[in-house]
C-alpha cells in the first residue's frame, strides 16, 4: 500500500484560478512520474507564501491537504496495454489546464473540479493500468450556420485527448506542410487567408498577370472518415507502446453505444441521413467536437497535401480542414490536377469531392475562402458573414450584448479591407444605445 499526500489549492468553481500541486521528496525519488512544482501561470497562488497574484481575492480560494490511499481494487488493465505509463502527473495536469481552459463553467467541468485531487489522481492511475475507458458523450443539433450534429465528450475524456495531443501532436505537425491550417497552432482562419493572399499576389504578379483557381470541398468529410486507414496512418508514426494503445482506444471508441442526446430531438429532422454520425458504420466517422477529431483530421488528409506537393507538384496549394485550394496560371492543368484528386482520395481515403462545391474560375473574380474575399488589392469578410453579424449585434439579449457585439468586432478586422464592415456594425451597436471606440474596434456598455 502506498500513501501519497498532496497539497492543493483548489479553487470553488466560480473563480478562474489555477492550481499547484507539490509532493514529497521521498515521492519524488520514488517514481518518475511524482508530482513537480508547475511553472508560474498568470493568476497562480502561491500557499507557501502569503504573495497574492493580480486578480486573485483570498478570501475565495482555500487550502487543503488531503491523503489518498491507492488499494489493490483497480479493475483489471487491458489486454492491450501491454506496457507501463509513459508520462507524469504533471502532464495530466497540464492537459487539465489546457482543458478547462474554455470548458470552465460546463457541469461535466464543475462536476471534475469538485474533488479534483482525488478525480485526477484516479484518471492518472487507470491511465498507468490500462483499466481507463471513455465515458458518457452528450450530442446535440446545432443550427447555425447549418443543421449540424456535435458530440461532445466527457470533461475527463477531454483531459485525456489534451494528454495525448500534447505528446503526439507534435511529432506529426513537424511532417505536416505549411500550407495545412486549421487546429495547429499560429494557424487559423487569418493565417490561411493572409498565406493565400500571398499566394495570389505571387501567382498575378501582383494582380497584373491572369491566373486560375480550383477551389475543392469533401462531401461529408467527418463521417466518411475510415478509421481503419486513419489507424494505420497514425501507429506509423507512434512507436511506444502506451502511446500507440490510447490512440486506438481513442480513435476506435463508438459514442453511440453510451450518449446522452440534449435540446430538442425534434432538430436531428433537419440533419441529412448522409452528414449524421448515427447513421453511419462502426468503422466510419469521427464525432464533431473533440480535439482529438480535429487533430486526427489533419493526419488523415495530410495524406492528400503530400499527394499535391511531391506528386502533382503544386506550388501554390493551401488547405483549412476539408476546404483547399490550387491556383495555377493554366485552366488545363488544374482540370488535370481535379481528375487526379477526385480519383485518388475516394481509392486511397475513402472520401470524394462535393461537385456542387467544386469551382474553377479566374482569380480576378475573387476567392472566397476561409471568410474572407481576396480580390485585387482587397481583402475583405464575406457579405454573409458581415449581414449575420449586423442581425445578431440588433437582436441580441442585452446580457450577451458586449461579448457578441466584441467578438463581431475582432472577426471582422482581421479583414484588411474592413472599415466600411466595422462602421455598419458600429451603426448597429450605437442604435441600441451602445458606444464604440475611435477605431471601431471594441463596443462598451451604454443605455438601452
Amino acid at each position: 500500500m502506498t500513501e501519497r499526500t498532496f497539497n492543493l489549492v483548489v479553487p470553488l468553481a466560480h473563480e478562474a484560478t489555477a492550481m499547484r500541486i507539490t509532493d514529497t521528496d521521498r515521492q519524488r525519488a520514488e517514481r518518475s512520474s511524482a508530482v513537480s512544482w508547475l511553472s508560474n501561470r498568470p493568476g497562480d497562488v502561491d500557499s507557501t507564501n502569503n504573495a497574492v497574484g493580480p486578480g486573485i481575492r483570498t478570501s475565495t480560494t482555500v487550502t487543503r491537504t488531503t491523503t489518498t490511499r491507492t488499494t489493490s481494487s483497480a479493475p483489471e488493465p487491458s489486454a492491450d496495454w501491454n506496457a507501463p505509463a509513459d508520462f507524469t502527473f504533471t502532464e495530466l495536469v497540464e492537459a487539465y489546464f489546457d482543458c478547462r481552459r474554455t470548458k470552465r463553467n460546463s457541469a461535466s467541468a464543475l462536476t471534475f473540479e469538485a474533488n479534483l485531487e482525488r478525480n485526477l489522481r484516479n484518471l492518472y492511475d487507470e491511465l498507468a493500468d490500462g483499466s481507463y475507458a471513455p465515458g458518457r458523450s452528450i450530442c446535440f443539433v446545432i443550427t447555425r450556420p447549418k443543421p449540424r450534429e456535435v458530440w461532445a465528450s466527457d470533461f475527463r475524456d477531454r483531459i485525456v485527448h489534451h494528454l495525448l495531443y500534447n505528446r503526439i501532436g507534435p511529432r506529426f505537425e513537424r511532417s505536416f506542410i505549411a500550407d495545412s491550417c486549421a487546429c495547429i497552432k499560429g494557424r487559423g482562419t487569418l493565417y490561411a487567408a493572409v498565406r493565400l493572399e500571398a499566394k495570389i499576389r505571387s501567382i498575378t504578379q501582383n494582380w497584373s498577370r491572369p491566373a486560375y483557381y480550383l477551389k475543392c470541398d469533401l462531401a461529408n468529410f467527418f463521417v466518411s472518415i475510415d478509421k481503419h486507414v486513419l489507424l494505420e496512418l497514425l501507429l506509423a508514426q507512434i512507436c511506444e507502446p502506451f502511446w500507440a494503445a490510447l490512440t486506438k482506444l481513442v480513435l476506435m471508441h463508438d459514442p453511440r453505444t453510451d450518449f446522452e442526446f440534449r435540446g430538442d430531438r425534434d432538430l436531428l429532422a433537419r440533419v441529412p441521413p448522409h452528414k449524421r454520425l448515427m447513421e453511419q458504420t462502426a468503422n466510419r466517422g469521427l464525432p464533431i467536437g473533440n480535439l482529438s477529431s480535429q487533430f486526427f483530421a489533419n493526419v488523415y488528409l495530410d495524406v492528400l497535401d503530400q499527394r499535391a506537393k511531391h506528386h502533382l507538384g503544386a506550388r501554390h496549394y493551401i488547405r483549412y480542414v476539408d476546404d483547399f485550394l490550387f491556383l495555377h496560371e493554366s485552366p488545363d492543368w488544374l482540370n488535370a490536377a481535379l481528375a487526379d484528386v477526385g480519383a485518388f482520395l475516394p481509392e486511397r481515403l475513402g472520401v470524394r469531392l462535393n461537385p456542387s462545391k467544386t469551382i474553377l474560375q479566374p482569380i480576378a473574380r475573387g476567392v472566397d475562402f476561409v471568410g474572407q474575399v481576396i480580390k485585387p488589392w482587397s481583402r475583405s469578410t464575406r457579405r454573409r458573414t458581415v449581414s449575420e453579424a449586423i442581425r445578431r449585434i440588433s437582436s441580441v439579449a442585452s446580457a450577451d450584448f458586449l461579448a457578441v457585439s466584441n467578438s463581431y468586432f475582432g472577426l471582422v478586422g482581421q479583414a484588411s479591407s474592413s472599415h466600411h464592415d466595422r462602421a455598419q456594425l458600429g451603426n448597429a451597436a450605437r442604435r441600441r444605445g451602445h458606444a464604440v471606440n475611435h477605431a471601431l474596434t471594441k463596443t462598451y456598455r451604454g443605455k438601452e
